[in-house]
């Protein structure tokens, strides 16, 4: 077999990391519909399937690797390589966050605080996430600045969110009688959501991060 040449490993290697990006949002999707849903099921399908996202991962490290070590680049193929390496990262902890909001959905047993929507930011930040990935592969600097105003517009969000969460909280009148364990299941309720909101965030911080590398 022909050893491959140097710009068609340059050329997989992206192509690769394209797939492994739609992986990545494809869980995440999983992730936002199984909490939307309560879909058990779907939120397991996620979580048994972060193996297969570790697993591009150190495969595409290892791609990144050789080729720095072997075939030495210079200038504008150093820094896609190195962009690259970073962009798997990313991609690797979006998958990670994935999990996470699949576990907050087993946890779960009730909606407490129906006026914070979830989902609205949640397709946000996945749109930030394709849309980045997109810029990579077309190498489009413009469509990187835009993903970066979209952040702030998210930070805001999140802000709002996390405040109408405690807000309740603090202004939920707690009976004297109040049961122990119906106390700890409504601060359960309020630190997934709290940390649902945070994960959410940190999506669209990686997703800033792909743009920044591309």
């Amino acid at each position: 077999m022909a050893r491959k040449s140097y710009q068609e490993q340059l050329d997989e290697l992206q192509t690769d990391v394209l797939y492994m990006s739609e992986v990545v949002t494809d869980r995440l999707r999983m992730a936002l519909n199984a909490m939307e849903q309560k879909d058990r099921d779907r939120a397991m399908e996620v979580i048994s399937g972060d193996d297969e996202i570790n697993e591009l991962y150190l495969e595409l490290e290892s791609d990144c690797v050789n080729l720095l070590a072997l075939q030495q680049p210079v200038a504008s193929d150093l820094r896609f390589i190195a962009a690259t390496f970073k962009i798997i990262t990313d991609l690797e902890r979006i998958g990670d966050l994935a999990v996470n909001l699949a576990d907050y959905t087993l946890e779960a047993k009730r909606d407490m605080f129906p006026e914070v929507d979830i989902q609205s930011i949640g397709t946000v930040v996945l749109e930030m996430v394709e849309d980045a990935m997109i810029a990579y592969a077309e190498e489009d600097p413009e469509q990187c600045f835009e993903i970066a105003d979209r952040d702030d517009e998210i930070d805001e969000q999140c802000r709002i969110a996390s405040e109408a969460v405690v807000r309740d909280l603090i202004e939920r009148e707690i009976e004297a009688d109040t049961p122990e364990e119906e106390i700890e299941r409504l601060m359960g309720d309020v630190s997934r959501l709290l940390l649902t909101i945070r994960d959410l965030e940190r999506v669209g911080d990686h997703a800033v991060n792909v743009a920044a590398r591309t």
